[in-house]
């Protein structure tokens, strides 16, 4: 069993991944929407709204996403969050895991 919480204090972190246990994908989470537009060339983003709204760009396209809703990002859509709501939290899955995928694009 591996069992995590989340910290309020911090806007951002994963919980469980290959560098720190068995489980074979990455799994955080953010409480904010953070504009840091990257994308990643091989891992898609599932992206799982729990509470609250944000607004996300993918490929220059505006999109708000609303608690209950998911997002999945392709490998090469350059992708950032660009607001969200006081009370936000989503969560969010990388597969397949692939160490330094991230390329981050000047905002």
């Amino acid at each position: 069993m591996i069992h995590h919480s989340i910290d309020p204090s911090v806007s951002k972190g994963w919980l469980v991944g290959p560098w720190n246990s068995d489980v074979p994908v990455p799994i955080g989470y953010a409480n904010q929407g953070i504009d840091v537009p990257h994308l990643h060339e091989q891992m898609y983003e599932v992206y799982l709204v729990a509470w609250g709204w944000s607004t996300a760009v993918v490929n220059q396209q505006t999109i708000r996403l609303e608690a209950g809703d998911m997002l999945i990002i392709e490998p090469g859509e350059v992708h950032t969050f660009i607001e969200s709501s006081a009370e936000y939290l989503h969560f969010v899955i990388h597969t397949p895991f692939v160490p330094g995928d991230k390329v981050v694009l000047a905002s």
